[in-house]
């Protein structure tokens, strides 16, 4: 799968040499709406959504969860994941959470680049070294759309 962004920001750094480009920022109005179809799409499925806790570059799957129905709630463009704390009773693999990716009940992923933290990350989970058998729990999770 392409990464559109990263095509794009390397064919303007080439063509735009030296020249400042500004941040872009959105309405909260539009990031509300964005955030919520990201939600519309997890939840679309008859099943629940899922997250996958995954070691660096998604070389290994430590834990799926299952999350709520919703999934999250939105607000100002942020979401927060609903149902928290949620839980894996037994680790499918050994390793250090690193990222995680979302997705809907049919595994259509929808976000992934998640960060995995105690303390800090977009998930926040009771432990980032993780051995096959363990319960690993998702304390928290919140997603903060760009400015």
């Amino acid at each position: 799968m392409f990464n559109w962004f990263d095509i794009l920001s390397d064919f303007a750094s080439f063509v735009l040499k030296g020249v400042s480009l500004k941040a872009v920022n959105y309405a909260t109005a539009l990031k509300t709406d964005r955030m919520v179809s990201v939600i519309t799409r997890l939840d679309a499925q008859s099943g629940v959504a899922k997250v996958e806790i995954t070691t660096a570059a998604y070389a290994s799957v430590l834990s799926t969860i299952s999350l709520a129905k919703p999934s999250f709630t939105e607000s100002s463009g942020v979401l927060t994941m609903d149902g928290a704390p949620k839980s894996d009773s037994s680790a499918a693999n050994t390793g250090t959470a690193a990222l995680a990716r979302l997705k809907d009940s049919a595994g259509t992923v929808w976000i992934q680049g998640l960060t995995c933290g105690v303390g800090s990350g977009d998930l926040q989970l009771n432990s980032l070294s993780i051995t096959a058998g363990q319960t690993v729990s998702i304390v928290s999770a919140t997603i903060t759309h760009s400015a």
